[in-house]
This record gives C-alpha cells, structure tokens and sequence, in this order.
C-alpha cells in the first residue's frame, strides 16, 4: 500500500467518500445497499465514490452473490486508519454521521439477516 498522505485527504474532502469510510470503518463492512440506505443516495452515485476508493487501495471489495461487500483495505497504513478513527470518535454524535449511523442500524432486509431491498 503506497497511498499518499495529499491522496488520502483528497479522497476524504468528498462527503459520500468520507460518509461511506466512516460507516466501513465503524461496521467493518457493508454492501453496497446498506450504503445507499444509509446516506439516501443512488446506488450509481456511492459505486462510483467507493470504485474510487478501491482504485486507490483505500478499500478492498469481495463479491458474495449479486452483493460487493466493502472494507478498508488490510494493508492501509497506520497513520490513515488513525486518522479515520478520530475522525469516527468526533463525528459519532453529529450529523449527517449519526444520522447515517441511525438509518443503516433500522434498515430493513440488512444483508446477513435477509437479502438487501
């Protein structure tokens, strides 16, 4: 893993890309419907942010089924996982985080449990 330090804070200046790792981070991993769910956006939109973030080595993706399931990368450097770690401790409470944190714990059909809506 060789992300840079200026690529790794350019990927967190979007808020679907920071919203999603902060929700992979927290979860350990979600699908590609629990982040749609989570953040109300289009499955096109959140793809299109996490295609990135896998084309960066920011997050690896393993398909199960029809489901592409996300986690952060294992081989991502310390210094970027503590980053997203404060970043988690100071969002937890505030919006759109908890919000998002919020609709991902009520949605229906969670994958694990049922199959994704």
């Amino acid at each position: 893993m060789n992300i840079q330090c200026r690529q790794f804070f350019q990927l967190l200046s979007d808020d679907t890309r920071l919203r999603s790792l902060l929700l992979i981070h927290q979860e350990g991993e979600l699908c590609v419907c629990e982040l749609v769910h989570a953040l109300q956006e289009i499955q096109p939109k959140v793809s299109r942010h996490l295609a990135a973030l896998r084309d960066t080595g920011v997050v690896a993706d393993r398909r199960a089924g029809q489901w592409i399931y996300y986690r952060l990368h294992p081989d991502l450097p310390d210094w970027a996982l503590q980053i997203l770690q404060t970043a988690v401790d100071a969002a937890a409470e505030r919006e759109p985080y908890a919000r998002d944190l919020a609709a991902l714990a009520q949605m229906p059909n969670r994958p694990g449990t049922a199959r994704c809506a």
